[in-house]
Formats: structure tokens, C-alpha cells, sequence
């Protein structure tokens, strides 16, 4: 076993002379650790399922602190809001390990200056899905507000837990994705394919299109939403010129 071990390291350190049954071998392994980390998160997930529901709901109270109740209409409709939370849970939690087995498998390929900027722009890119997250979950309220008055005082609102965790976590997906904007750039200046002279040429056009996009992916299509994800994103252009200059020293 510690032959085979041996064996396994060396050709994972020099991914040129490895078969592509030992590449597939590493790829299982990999995807096994994968499923495994989330496996025992989603399951983590499934057990804290009512804390982790309690924050989930937290901007539905604050938009309607005195009503701020889930209506169920199908026997089933609990259980599958439970599995779903534990799956989201799950992935949301384990995503570190994924990414690590991601990082072990491609660093291998890598040459060293990409292996150089590869540590920051996998940190940078956690932080900045992270943030968006934090973003999407803080609007959120303010969202749900306007989306309550917009049809008018006439209706009442009563909430299907599961579409509203839909569509808060597909908000938090959005923003978290969205704000790797600047790794985007960044990279692409790293690359030789951006200038921060040409970003700077493209300042105007780059404004509308952010506000453009803002308004079309943000899901919830209310004007709190597409200000939050507008606003960080001018401010993460800019940055990025400022980096991109920095890096081309």
C-alpha cells in the first residue's frame, strides 16, 4: 500500500507522464472525497435543519415582522423542504473540501506562474462569493417589501416555504457568482487579453452594461436588488483596473 501510495504521489506531481487510466483513477478518487464532504454536511445539514430554517426566514420577519409565518398545502411539502435545505446545506458547507480537491487536481498541470496567482484568485474568488451572499441575504427584506406592495393592498401574502427558499438562495447564488466579476478581469488582464487602458476606454459602456445586467439576472426583479448588485459591481470594475496596473509593474 505505501508502494502504491509512493507511486500515486510521484504521478501526481508530473501529470505529463501519467496513463489516462491514472488520470482516471485520480479523478475518482477526487470526485469519492467530493461525494463523501457532501454526504456528511448535507447530513449535518438535514439534523440543524431548524436553525439553518430560522435564518433563511429571518428577512421574510423583517419585511413582515407580525405575520411572518410558512403555509404548506401537500403532506409532502415538509419533507421536501427539509431535503432541500440539507442539499443546499450540504453543498454550501462542503464547499471547501471541493474546491481543495478541485485545486489538487489541476495544480499539477499548472506551470509555476500560474501556480502563483492561482492561491490568491481562489481565496479572492471564496471571499467575494461569500460577500455577494452576504449582500443578496441583507437586501433581501427590502426585496420582499416591494415585491408584498407592488400588487396593490388588496392581496394578502402567504408564502410557500419552498419557493421562497427557491428564490432566496437562487438571489444569493446570483450575487455570490456575479461578484467574481473582478477575478474575471483580473485574470483576463493576468492573461495578456485585457489592458487596464482598454477597461479605462470602456468605462461608459461598462456602466450601462452593468446597470443592464443588474436588472435582468437579478431574480427577484425589484429595484433594492439591482442597486446592491450595481453598485459593488462599478466599484469591483474599477478595482480592477487599479489591480490590473498594479500586476503589470
Amino acid at each position: 500500500m505505501a508502494i502504491s501510495l509512493k507511486r500515486r504521489n510521484d504521478t501526481t506531481s508530473k501529470p505529463e507522464s501519467m496513463t489516462l487510466v491514472e488520470h482516471l483513477t485520480e479523478l475518482r478518487h477526487r470526485v469519492l472525497v467530493c461525494a463523501l464532504a457532501f454526504i456528511v454536511a448535507a447530513t449535518v445539514a438535514f439534523i440543524a435543519y431548524n436553525p439553518i430554517l430560522a435564518f433563511l426566514k429571518e428577512p421574510y420577519c423583517q419585511a413582515a415582522p407580525h405575520h411572518c409565518t410558512f403555509y404548506i398545502t401537500g403532506p409532502l411539502d415538509g419533507l421536501s423542504l427539509r431535503v432541500k435545505i440539507s442539499a443546499y446545506g450540504g453543498l454550501f458547507a462542503a464547499s471547501p473540501v471541493l474546491l481543495w480537491e478541485l485545486w489538487r487536481f489541476i495544480t499539477p498541470g499548472l506551470n509555476p506562474k500560474e501556480k502563483k496567482y492561482a492561491v490568491p484568485f481562489i481565496a479572492a474568488s471564496i471571499v467575494l462569493f461569500s460577500l455577494g451572499c452576504l449582500v443578496a441575504y441583507e437586501t433581501f427584506p427590502h426585496a420582499l417589501k416591494f415585491l408584498d406592495s407592488v400588487g396593490g393592498p388588496s392581496l394578502n401574502q402567504i408564502l410557500d416555504p419552498t419557493k421562497y427558499l427557491s428564490l432566496i438562495v437562487l438571489l444569493m447564488t446570483v450575487f455570490g457568482l456575479t461578484f467574481e466579476f473582478p477575478v474575471l478581469l483580473v485574470s483576463l488582464e493576468v492573461a495578456g487579453v485585457l489592458t487596464p487602458k482598454q477597461l479605462s476606454s470602456w468605462r461608459r459602456w461598462a456602466i450601462v452594461l452593468i446597470v443592464v445586467v443588474a436588472g435582468v439576472i437579478t431574480p427577484s426583479s425589484d429595484p433594492f436588488s439591482m442597486i446592491a448588485l450595481a453598485v459593488p459591481l462599478y466599484i469591483f470594475y474599477e478595482a480592477s483596473i487599479i489591480i490590473g496596473k498594479f500586476i503589470r509593474r
